[in-house]
């Protein structure tokens, strides 16, 4: 079996190629907009340096690949209210230059990153599949794009097609040094050097934070099992302040770090949780939990030091 990754140098595309190690051969597509090349190191991949708005490039990545984990993107809501327009063309056009070369290739199956940002700030919780999009910023209407795209390819050209909605994703890898990083990362950067931890608003915003591990292997799940098309949440369905993380953060490092309140960001929502019901029913389980995934991250950040 042949995968292809978009944005495989990334936080999470490396994690999908590390778990293709030994099973299959991976393809990488990277132009290292947001990715790093040390997220490959150790890993078995055929990088090919390109962006998805290179149908040469991304023609040249696609041949014999059977299933395609499409990642790359812009992937910042504040960097997208900023820059709307290169934001469609990233991921609303970059989207369709991928499943027409999958199409064109014979790809057996495409899966999409998608986000819980198309919720926007509906204050029902947990999301559920079926509610309608409110997408607040120009990441978030790509996103809602895509999925149609998706299942548009899927209807009248036969490719298979999945989109995976993400809530907040964690884990090794994951890069704080950006200026639009999570908040995961920077929250244990900080802690771990004694810098005071700054938090948007008052902290009681709430996610529903997952590790990576198990967004990796939704992905996986949705790529290999025919039946499950359309768009899935995938979170662990439970709620946790943005506060509590960084204190649960604090606790896990022994850190001594003050927490500070900042202003709130634009496009930002204010609670977000995942039913991942329909993905469930279909089959796929998680196998981690939060609490086991900060642990291995904490670990993960301690051994840069």
């Amino acid at each position: 079996m042949r995968v292809l990754i978009t944005g495989g140098a990334g936080f999470i595309g490396s994690h999908i190629a590390q778990h293709f190690q030994g099973k299959a051969e991976v393809v990488v597509l990277d132009n290292f907009r947001s990715g790093h090349r040390r997220n490959l190191d150790g890993l078995k991949v055929d990088l090919i340096e390109g962006s998805i708005l290179d149908r040469a490039a991304l023609d040249r990545a696609m041949r014999g690949v059977d299933l395609v984990f499409h990642l790359a993107a812009m992937i910042s809501v504040p960097e997208s209210m900023l820059k709307p327009r290169e934001c469609v063309e990233i991921n609303a056009t970059g989207t369709l230059h991928v499943l027409e070369a999958a199409a064109d290739a014979k790809a057996r199956k495409v899966v999409l990153a998608s986000s819980a940002a198309i919720y926007g700030d509906n204050p029902t919780v947990p999301k559920v599949e079926t509610m309608a999009p409110e997408p607040k910023s120009p990441y978030a209407v790509t996103k809602l794009d895509g999925e149609y795209y998706l299942e548009m390819f899927r209807r009248e050209r036969g490719l298979g097609t999945a989109s995976l909605r993400f809530f907040n994703v964690f884990g090794p890898r994951q890069d704080p040094k950006s200026p639009y990083a999570a908040a995961v990362p920077i929250f244990i950067e900080k802690a771990l050097r004694g810098d005071p931890i700054a938090i948007f608003g008052d902290g009681g915003a709430t996610r529903d934070f997952i590790y990576v591990k198990d967004i990796v292997g939704a992905l996986v799940y949705a790529a290999t099992t025919e039946s499950v098309h359309g768009t899935h949440n995938v979170g662990y369905g439970r709620k946790m302040t943005v506060l509590e993380l960084a204190r649960e953060i604090l606790r896990l490092t022994g850190s001594s770090s003050a927490i500070e309140h900042k202003p709130e960001r634009l496009g930002d929502v204010r609670h977000s949780m995942a039913s991942s019901d329909k993905l469930q029913a279909a089959g796929w389980k998680p196998a981690h939990s939060v609490a086991e995934g900060l642990e291995a991250t904490v670990g993960y950040f301690k051994g840069l030091k």
